[in-house]
């Protein structure tokens, strides 16, 4: 996402766009407070969003950290007199967190402005912006939520694509778990059975080569980080994790 623009979403969007952010991060009772289905929202006191965030102290008991969030969605530096809603708001209500939601960025003026802010008033409050940067980092894994808001044209790979490499992956561990003839003997396998393990064992070697398939299982890393991979895509296929049937 480094080279995403915010740009083209509305105020209204951008807002929408921080309201599934903030639950996505995990932030519960998450309250956007526009108020109406209109384009523009009613005055909101510069509480865009109001947001609870779970703590977990050290003796395990757990308690809300509730946030005020300002979102501001300025292609120019945000000025200091933007600041102001939300600061006069929180001093009245007095949450745990004021944070700024900045589509760029804040002006020099309005950080020297919450700093002559924090030093001359020691508000009760926590003070933070996220700027773009930091909204980057934050939605940076969250895929579905980017594609929602036309963000990414990061490709999702195709069904095909995904039933292709599932099968190649199945036939790797089935590879790596079967044994040879003469083990096969030993444990009075029937010799039907011996020659389709055999055949199964040619056709493997014949597609990925002999050498690539036994790099699958030259370690137990190699070996987990191939189960792993059959893990993961059975389970976006519909299978539970630990699914490795082969």
């Amino acid at each position: 996402m480094n080279e995403v623009s915010f740009n083209r979403l509305s105020s209204t969007r951008f807002e929408e766009f921080w309201f599934d952010l903030l639950d996505a991060c995990g932030f519960v009772n998450v309250d956007w407070r526009k108020g109406t289905g209109l384009a523009s929202s009613p005055a909101d006191k510069g509480r865009d969003i109001v947001c609870d965030l779970p703590r977990t102290d050290p003796d395990g008991s757990r308690h809300f950290e509730r946030y005020f969030v300002d979102c501001k969605h300025f292609k120019k530096g945000v000025p200091p007199k933007e600041l102001r809603n939300l600061l006069a708001w929180a001093e009245a209500d007095r949450p745990d967190v004021a944070v700024f939601a900045v589509s760029n960025f804040l002006s020099n003026p309005a950080k020297d402005y919450i700093e002559s802010y924090r030093r001359n008033n020691h508000p009760p409050f926590k003070i933070k912006y996220w700027e773009k940067p930091q909204l980057v980092r934050m939605a940076a894994r969250k895929i579905a939520l980017q594609r929602k808001y036309r963000l990414t044209d990061a490709p999702i790979r195709s069904v095909r694509q995904i039933l292709a490499a599932e099968e190649e992956l199945g036939t790797r561990l089935w590879y790596g778990r079967s044994n040879a003839a003469e083990e096969l003997r030993a444990q009075g396998t029937p010799e039907d059975i011996i020659k389709g393990a055999l055949r199964g064992q040619r056709d493997a070697e014949r597609r990925f080569g002999k050498k690539s398939l036994m790099e699958n299982v030259k370690s137990d890393w190699d070996w987990g980080f191939l189960s792993g991979k059959v893990s993961a895509i059975r389970w976006v296929l519909g299978d539970e994790w630990d699914m490795l049937d082969s």
